[in-house]
């Protein structure tokens, strides 16, 4: 063993085994065997392990390690540590696909070693498929450019907040970053509801309305027919195919009218383009909450020291009264906590588009409408100095 060792030949992945006839196997790189130089009086001979016991090293291995430990395996006397930058960090797993990013293995070496390098990544990482991002289309249905490396076709399942979410991966994204709204929404007390969801995708938002919110119907509107395959499919994975109609084509060609207790308007940068839309299928003798997403362009400020407050409870975002925020985001240090007060900017938006939706609704109904800013959620930081921010709006005819 200190031969081997003092020559960089073990193989530190696996353990020492005793085998039969009181003998002890020793762990070998297999590429290296043609270095492999042991003294005369040390009798050896080479045996072949089909499930050699994993090392505690190993077992101690991240994906990511386990990874470039197998890549540099692979390579052997190729390897070198530029190609370092080449194997990703991270990646996101659908099933038993794994997503690659878009900078992934790109080098030219890489690619010699053809369908060897996608089976030891598989490998490496526990997968049976191996897809890689590439940059998303600009055909205004954000279609992703997503290349299939190894497997036959790119249809997974992925289960979020308990809901089984299926779609092909090479024709349609799905966006975990969302998931806080998500949650949100699946919190949303819409029970006996109708709610239209003009954006509906493959049901980022439609399904935990339906299977958490316990909306009564929802109208799933979407123009990308790869989302509309992929929003039935998971329409029927989780039971409830039958509350929900969805309306494939453009939204705001949407015949709908005087339906909705609720509208979803879940679309970046801007969803202004379905606001006369969201007005039209809200209920004209009720009204209702327009749930409105935009990207929000803030300001840097200089870090100020911030009075101390009390934490308030977190609940529904209707429970609070009209003009007021269940929950008040902040910028701290780039990123949004509970409890502080809102950015400006924010609430200027918002004030802006309570506006706005409100001349909308009296323009169409021939008769005033109030509109009150129920909650602002920050989301995510969209880009530098960019919040995608959601306003619950909600809107009522003021009776006569």
């Amino acid at each position: 063993r200190e031969c081997l060792e003092q020559e960089r030949l073990m193989d530190v992945r696996y353990r020492l085994q005793r085998v039969p006839g009181g003998r002890v196997a020793l762990p070998v790189l297999e590429e290296k065997l043609s270095q492999l130089r042991l003294p005369p009086e040390m009798p050896c001979e080479l045996l072949r392990i089909q499930d050699p016991v994993p090392s505690r090293a190993a077992r101690r291995r991240s994906p990511a390690q386990r990874l470039r430990d197998e890549l540099r395996r692979l390579l052997a006397a190729s390897w070198a540590e530029e190609l370092e930058r080449d194997v990703p960090h991270s990646w996101q797993r659908h099933g038993d696909l794994v997503l690659l990013g878009e900078d992934s293995f790109r080098a030219a070496p890489w690619a010699r070693l053809g369908s060897a390098l996608w089976d030891t990544v598989a490998a490496a990482l526990g997968a049976r498929r191996v897809a890689r991002r590439g940059r998303v289309m600009p055909d205004g249905m954000r279609t992703p450019s997503v290349t299939l490396l190894l497997g036959q076709h790119g249809w997974v399942e992925h289960v979020d907040n308990g809901i089984r979410y299926t779609f092909d991966v090479t024709k349609c994204m799905f966006s975990p970053g969302n998931i806080t709204e998500k949650l949100r929404v699946a919190s949303l007390p819409c029970s006996g509801e109708v709610l239209v969801d003009l954006y509906a995708g493959i049901g980022y938002f439609t399904l935990p309305f339906l299977v958490h919110a316990g909306a009564a119907f929802v109208h799933a509107c979407e123009w990308n027919s790869h989302a509309v395959e992929a929003l039935h499919r998971t329409l029927v994975l989780n039971g409830v195919r039958d509350r929900c109609h969805i309306h494939s084509g453009d939204s705001r060609q949407l015949q709908l009218r005087d339906v909705a207790d609720r509208v979803n308007l879940g679309l970046l940068p801007s969803s202004e383009q379905g606001w006369p839309v969201a007005c039209r299928v809200l209920k004209k003798d009720t009204g209702g909450v327009l749930h409105i997403h935009h990207n929000v362009e803030t300001l840097p400020v200089p870090a100020m020291p911030q009075p101390a407050v009390l934490p308030a409870e977190r609940g529904s975002p209707e429970a609070a009264g009209p003009g007021t925020e269940a929950q008040r985001p902040t910028e701290n240090g780039g990123e949004e906590t509970p409890g502080g007060r809102l950015r400006p900017e924010w609430q200027r938006w918002a004030e802006a588009t309570a506006t706005r939706i409100q001349g909308l609704l009296a323009e169409l109904h021939g008769r005033p409408w109030r509109t009150s800013v129920l909650h602002i959620e920050a989301v995510k930081s969209y880009a530098p100095h960019v919040h995608h921010l959601v306003l619950d709006l909600e809107c009522r005819p003021v009776l006569p």
